[in-house]
């Protein structure tokens, strides 16, 4: 893929930065170096690599879901400076 003045021009746009001439210049070259690079690793063989998440053998341990007694509302609501319909009631903060 070939990185021109243009596509930086038109990616500084959409990230809402302004350039000057040398910094799109710079940011040409250092793009189009890392693009190659990129196509570079497109030319390995990975057909027999196991698709993986990450570098190290990882899993998470997760706990079984299991019901248990909650708080009592009263009590919780109590604390409440207001509460309406057993939640607690706050000040409009969209308009």
């Amino acid at each position: 893929m070939k990185v021109t003045r243009e596509t930086i021009e038109h990616v500084a746009d959409l990230a809402r930065l302004n350039l000057t001439v040398a910094e799109k210049e710079r940011l040409t070259s250092e793009m189009e170096k890392i693009i190659s690079y990129v196509d570079k690793l497109n030319e390995l063989d990975t057909s027999d690599i196991k698709p993986m998440e990450h570098v190290i053998p990882i899993r998470n341990v997760l706990r079984e879901d299991k019901t248990e007694k909650s708080y009592d509302r009263g009590k919780i609501l109590a604390n409440a400076p207001l509460s309406e319909s057993g939640c607690f009631k706050v000040p409009r903060v969209v308009e």
